[in-house]
């Protein structure tokens, strides 16, 4: 019980969620909260992430997108354990419905999110599949995501560069 009030503060307000021990930062201060673990301060020292997330599902309406929001919570728990920021790094292979999120549009509620992600040297890349079978063109989406042949084919090529994908 005490872990499903845990993960469902996790994407509960910021104010509520700091007040059960939700955490933000130390890189991205209004998004991807994370929580401490008893017993676990720190991972090993020199410990290096290169780390795909594969993201299909769009944000319901206004909303930030839950699989851009993990990246960032990925990025921030283990900065926050101690790994240095410049030694993670992850890819986010975007398709299906999902690609919308990562349109250059004031309607967006993950755009803010994903251009500091970007700035962070996240890399969010669009499976071309799904961008062309939508009609959404690499000028339509926001500075600096970058476009694939498909996600299959962005997986694949990470995979070669030694990125491990997230299981879920």
């Amino acid at each position: 019980m005490r872990m499903l009030l845990g993960l469902a503060l996790l994407f509960a307000a910021p104010a509520a969620a700091q007040d059960a021990g939700v955490r933000f930062g130390p890189v991205f201060e209004d998004f991807g909260p994370h929580l401490a673990v008893p017993g676990i301060d720190e991972v090993p020292a020199g410990t290096e992430f290169s780390h795909s997330f594969n993201v299909a599902s769009e944000a319901p309406n206004g909303q930030r997108n839950r699989g851009f929001e993990s990246a960032a919570r990925f990025i921030n728990m283990h900065a926050a354990a101690g790994v240095d920021p410049e030694n993670v790094r992850l890819a986010v292979v975007v398709h299906g419905p999902a690609v919308k999120d990562l349109l250059d549009s004031e309607d967006n509620a993950s755009a803010a999110m994903v251009r500091e992600m970007l700035d962070a040297g996240v890399r969010f890349i669009v499976c071309g599949q799904s961008a062309i079978g939508q009609n959404i063109a690499q000028d339509d989406m926001i500075e600096g995501v970058e476009m694939a042949l498909s996600a299959m084919t962005a997986h694949a090529l990470l995979q070669q560069r030694g990125y491990t994908v997230n299981p879920f």
